[in-house]
């Protein structure tokens, strides 16, 4: 590989990247823990709710047809139901239990070595033109196992890149892309479709109490933007990344590297029963529901209808479907023993989830009191009367909307704090404009994506800049940052046209989402 002098270093981006980077940095770090920021949006909530509830705002609820009133939430009796509820109010919390359940799934699929093995498999096969494409598609799939990508596909792409003779830092970069960039685009189910339908379907309810968001509401749309991230991340690495890299010396030899792709007899026959398994699995539950007098399908026969028990089981088979083939694959290889570490793999995973939990609870009761205060209505109908008076097509609305999730994702990186925090105005508001929960969804979906790799405030950023000094040690959070600002800016152009575009022909977003939302 050539280790002639570099032209343009990349460690040292320009002056307005720099200033841009050390802005979004500054001020990233001065917002507070998701939890912290639900606690005091409970209090401004309480707060807005005693002031408020003395106006009358001559509104009426499109849907009740009554007159929308906020509700003082500081009077004794609301106080004292606060704190009866609270503890139901936490556990019913819609997005809790999906992401638990689907978790511990997935956290013995992946701590079996399953998982693991299933992206080196695919990684193993690739011919050489391919390289790009499949390390894109496995970092993508990787989403499947919570962060399996960060750790394993994109230190991968690295190793894989430098021993094929191209640049280890465009491998890097092309694996970030489709495990970051492209976090939304997957067609296989995972736990981010179960949590961001919790969160939209909890805001949706602000206006409209009964509606109910599929977890796999945007199935179709992700697994076809699959496709789209892969061509938009193959173009940029070998058409933008790689020539930019031409030039940049590599401060490690490719020999020194270990071979992260390299599998063992026993890990190839364990993945062989445990992929077998799963495709039982599969064709188990086809052959269950097929007949139209199946228990899964609802009493009419139907597989979609919201009565279905399928529908209502979308997150318990993630779990089987993934927990029954890595506890085989972790018997076969070895990695579990007995039952006590099937057990000792879901209470590690469940280890992980402690942040998540804590920001629920909170979140749940800001939730809860923006709801029974009537503030997120009042809010809702108010900004859409104000865009129905500006005229703006949807479209418009749309990329808007994907705009500004990019910009709030440069500063909040939790993909479902961020939700939390924006959703129950954005959905309830788009709503009121006809636009349905799971098309705001999707757009969130992108905007939320496409900032991802470029933001120093997310949380694997500076796991990936360490990756990158492995092959060249002056590189730094402004290297990879302008690394990755092609990807970023070619995904978000090509995602939201992409997105117009599928609107456009009245392609199902997946299962029971229409793209519009009618409150008469």
């Amino acid at each position: 590989m050539s280790k002639q002098a570099v032209a343009s270093t990349p460690d040292k981006p320009s002056g307005a990247m720099d200033k841009f980077l050390n802005l979004i940095e500054r001020a990233g770090n001065k917002i507070p823990d998701p939890a912290i920021l639900f606690f005091w949006g409970l209090v401004i909530v309480w707060l807005l709710s005693a002031l408020f509830s003395q106006f009358d705002f001559g509104m009426i609820h499109p849907i009740t047809g009554q007159a929308i009133e906020v509700n003082n939430l500081l009077t004794g009796q609301s106080l004292s139901s606060f704190l009866a509820n609270m503890v139901t109010t936490f556990t019913s919390f819609a997005p809790l239990g999906i992401v638990l359940v689907s978790m511990l799934g997935l956290g013995v699929a992946e701590a079996s070595g399953f998982i693991n093995t299933g992206l080196k498999k695919m990684l193993n096969f690739t011919p050489a033109k391919l390289l790009t494409p499949m390390l894109i598609l496995v970092a993508i799939i990787s989403h499947t196992a919570a962060d399996a990508g960060y750790v394993l596909v994109i230190p991968m792409g690295g190793v894989i890149f430098h021993a094929a003779g191209r640049h280890p830092l465009a491998g890097i970069a092309a694996a970030f892309a489709g495990v970051s960039g492209g976090f939304s685009a997957n067609f296989i189910p995972s736990g981010i479709d179960p949590l961001l339908a919790g969160f939209t379907q909890s805001a949706a309810q602000v206006l409209d109490p009964a509606y109910i968001v599929n977890p796999l509401a945007n199935i179709f749309f992700t697994g076809l933007s699959s496709i789209l991230v892969v061509c938009v991340g193959w173009y940029v690495t070998e058409k933008i990344i790689e020539p930019r890299l031409a030039a940049t010396p590599v401060d490690v030899d490719a020999e020194e590297a270990p071979n992260l792709a390299v599998l063992s007899t026993v890990e190839s026959r364990a993945f062989s029963y445990a992929g077998w398994t799963m495709v039982a699995g599969i064709v188990a539950l086809i052959t269950a529901l097929y007949p139209e007098t199946s228990p899964l399908r609802s009493p009419e026969g139907e597989l979609t209808a919201f009565s279905a028990p399928i529908m209502q089981s979308i997150v318990p088979l993630i779990f089987v479907l993934f927990i029954i083939p890595g506890i085989v694959y972790g018997r076969v290889s070895g990695s579990f023993k007995s039952g006590d570490d099937v057990i000792k793999a879901m209470a590690a995973t469940m280890g992980t989830m402690g942040g998540y939990i804590v920001m629920a609870f909170f979140c749940a009761q800001f939730l809860a009191a923006f709801s029974q205060s009537n503030l997120g209505t009042l809010l809702a109908l108010s900004g859409a009367d104000l865009l129905k008076s500006m005229d703006m097509p949807g479209q418009v609305t749309i990329v808007g909307m994907i705009l500004l999730t990019a910009f709030v994702n440069l500063l909040v990186g939790s993909a479902s704090a961020k939700w939390a925090l924006i959703g129950p105005v954005l959905v309830p508001m788009l709503m009121a404009v006809g636009i349905s929960p799971e098309l705001t969804q999707a757009a969130y979906r992108v905007g939320d994506s496409v900032s991802n790799i470029i933001s120093p405030l997310m949380v694997f950023f500076p796991l990936v800049v360490v990756y990158t000094q492995r092959y060249m040690k002056s590189s730094g959070i402004g290297t990879l940052a302008a690394l990755m600002m092609p990807y970023s800016i070619a995904m978000l152009i090509g995602w939201t046209i992409f997105l117009l575009g599928y609107w456009a022909l009245g392609i199902p977003l997946g299962i029971q989402a229409p793209y519009t939302y009618s409150m008469g």
